[in-house]
């Protein structure tokens, strides 16, 4: 998984409990986590996914991840909706 797919997608959701919602109500098509996010943040994300058949994808980093999405944070979560 790259960051450039980030970058390119249309609409994303950032965040881990947004992206819980968003895995219930049937709008992402796949979820890209963080490495170096803590378990206990992303492991709800995680959960979700794994009911619903959502692809999980992993990026090294937080930060980078951050940048690809256009903040100025990290971001541990990140959605790709439809």
């Amino acid at each position: 998984m790259s960051y450039e797919k980030v970058e390119q997608a249309k609409k994303t959701i950032i965040g881990t409990k947004q992206t819980v919602k968003a895995i219930r109500a049937g709008k992402v098509t796949e979820v890209i986590i963080a490495k170096d996010a803590e378990v206990r943040i992303v492991s709800p994300v995680l959960e979700e996914a794994q009911l619903h058949g959502i692809p999980v994808h992993y990026v090294d980093s937080k930060e980078k991840l951050g940048n690809a999405c256009g903040i100025q944070v990290g971001a541990a979560v990140i959605a790709i909706t439809v």
